[in-house]
């Protein structure tokens, strides 16, 4: 049932972040849901795939908000999509520290962590082609080469994510509420990109043709 499923997701979610991995057995999971542990066993199969399926879940119901296909306010749509990644990674907080611990006991957790922080840096290096094509980063000498685009995304999600994990034990580091300096990361990540305050846009169709292609 699908109710079923939902609940055993939610409980899971729950225990892990509480308990880690050996802590978080099937039998407490299920008893949390409210469901027995054949239930458990036959809407999932094993503890990893579980797992797994929680993190899918995760990315799939705290969807980011869409970048525009043409850039018309950089600063603007880069903030909203940052504060809500950051928000994510609050949210998943427990559940990562959790997987970050056990990394090395139990190597296999890495893609389940990683699946939600490579997903949203894959769209922000989409969305860092979108501003070259439509002509809001600096061109000529001054210009950002690709290496060093990609070099600047992994340093912002890099400080979007140290943020969100250490924020609340570490506040003399983070001393500013947390969507303001996620506003001052993405003002950082722009001057990075040498992004113009003008940008020469072109037409829909020839950008959108760009992406096709």
């Amino acid at each position: 049932m699908i109710e079923n499923r939902v609940k055993i997701l939610d409980a899971a979610r729950r225990i892990y972040s509480q308990f880690g991995w050996r802590g978080a057995t099937t039998r407490r999971i299920a008893e949390a849901a409210g469901v027995n542990e054949v239930t458990l066993f036959r809407q999932f199969g094993t503890k990893e795939a579980l797992l797994g399926a929680v993190m899918a879940d995760s990315a799939t119901h705290n969807t980011l908000p869409p970048f525009p296909i043409v850039p018309a306010d950089p600063e603007h749509e880069l903030t909203l999509w940052a504060v809500a990644h950051h928000h994510r990674l609050c949210e998943m907080r427990e559940m990562i520290r959790q997987m970050m611990g056990q990394l090395a006991e139990r190597p296999e957790i890495a893609s389940c962590a990683a699946t939600g922080p490579q997903g949203a840096a894959a769209i922000l290096r989409e969305y860092v082609v979108r501003l070259r094509r439509a002509g809001w980063l600096a061109t000529g000498v001054e210009s950002t080469p690709p290496a060093d685009a990609a070099a600047a995304v992994a340093m912002f999600m890099g400080a979007l994510f140290a943020d969100a994990m250490g924020r609340d034990f570490m506040p003399e580091m983070f001393p500013t509420a947390a969507e303001q300096a996620v506003s001052s990361y993405v003002r950082l990540f722009l001057r990075g990109l040498a992004v113009n305050n003008t940008a020469t846009t072109p037409d829909l169709l020839s950008v959108v043709g760009a992406d096709a292609a």
